[in-house]
């Protein structure tokens, strides 16, 4: 059986990959960085994909099954992400493969009727979280979650709020470098942006919270469920780790106008959160000129370079940054 690397599978290989996919339940997906294909005679046995430090489209064919195949598609897919520098790996399946995926050594982080996110560490998550500071449980408790792409007077408004009716207030920014500021530039400007806020800490989310690697689309069929699949799976992990871990009761969102994702995200907090003993409290976002501060706005007001439009929108102190980040 012939071992082939390569990346998204196109023309005849990805159609023989498609096929693999679909005759085991799974959709392909594009976005995949690194696939291993297993053939024999010129049929597509087995494979599986990397997208990044996350393992996808794991599939082997019916009458292949039994055969150690999936080891050696995970044994691949390991080296292959170890030469590009990636020693953490995530894994999703489908939740009847969590003993099958447990004797590849991944270890189950949180699951859903529909998915189950694995990690290659034991006590992963279980390990990020104890590295962050202790927690203040005293009286009431609220969290929030935020990307601040850049900070803006909304994302202080929604803080300001929660730190007016919490004894304390965790603010966790997203730790992943997929926007246009870098996680330690959106950190820096949330820290500076709400240092006044005494009973206020920001920290981290790590891989866990929000990120590639909890919201998959790969396996499911019916893509309009998709994002419900995705917000259930990320609201399970802050609810079975974020949430004990800190003694939070009350987690924080703004009403979300512009994005249909986040709105989705807000409905399926709305339904999971209150069950574990979790308030949600849903802000009106802060406006201007009878419109929703953004940071999306923010950015093509950037991009324009118009600096008086930018000044009420943002804090000071993320005006500042963002000064500093334009090249003279």
């Amino acid at each position: 059986m012939e071992l082939e690397m390569t990346g998204c599978p196109v023309g005849r290989k990805g159609a023989h990959w498609t096929a693999l996919l679909k005759q085991t339940g799974l959709e392909p997906d594009r976005a995949v960085e690194r696939t291993a294909l297993l053939w024999e005679d010129g049929q597509l046995c087995a494979a599986g994909s990397r997208q990044g430090n996350l393992l996808k489209c794991i599939a082997v064919s019916p009458d292949r099954q039994g055969e150690g195949l999936t080891a050696r598609l995970i044994g691949a897919l390991r080296q292959d992400a170890f030469a590009a520098g990636q020693d953490h790996l995530f894994l999703y399946t489908k939740p009847g493969n969590e003993f099958q995926f447990s004797s590849l050594f991944f270890y189950p982080i949180a699951k859903t009727r529909d998915v189950l996110l694995m990690e290659d560490r034991r006590g992963g998550i279980r390990a990020f979280l104890d590295s962050l500071p202790p927690a203040d449980p005293s009286g009431t408790v609220g969290a929030a979650v935020m990307n601040c792409n850049p900070f803006t007077l909304g994302h202080r408004y929604l803080i300001e709020t929660a730190a007016s009716e919490c004894d304390r207030v965790y603010i966790f920014v997203l730790s992943e470098d997929s926007s246009e500021f870098s996680a330690a530039d959106r950190m820096a400007m949330v820290r500076s942006g709400v240092a006044d806020l005494e009973n206020v800490t920001v920290l981290p989310t790590g891989p866990y919270l929000i990120s590639n690697a909890t919201f998959p689309t790969y396996f499911l069929r019916e893509k309009g469920n998709a994002t419900a699949i995705q917000c259930a799976l990320d609201a399970e992990i802050f609810v079975n780790h974020y949430a004990p871990r800190f003694g939070i009761t009350r987690r924080y969102v703004g009403t979300e106008p512009l994005s249909e994702v986040t709105e989705a995200y807000n409905q399926t907090l709305k339904a999971i959160l209150p069950a574990s003993g979790i308030q949600l409290r849903e802000i009106p976002r802060k406006q201007l000129d009878s419109q929703p501060i953004s940071a999306s706005r923010v950015r093509a007001l950037l991009a324009e370079g118009n600096w008086a439009a930018l000044a009420r929108l943002v804090p000071p102190t993320t005006l500042e940054h963002l000064q500093g980040s334009v090249s003279p």
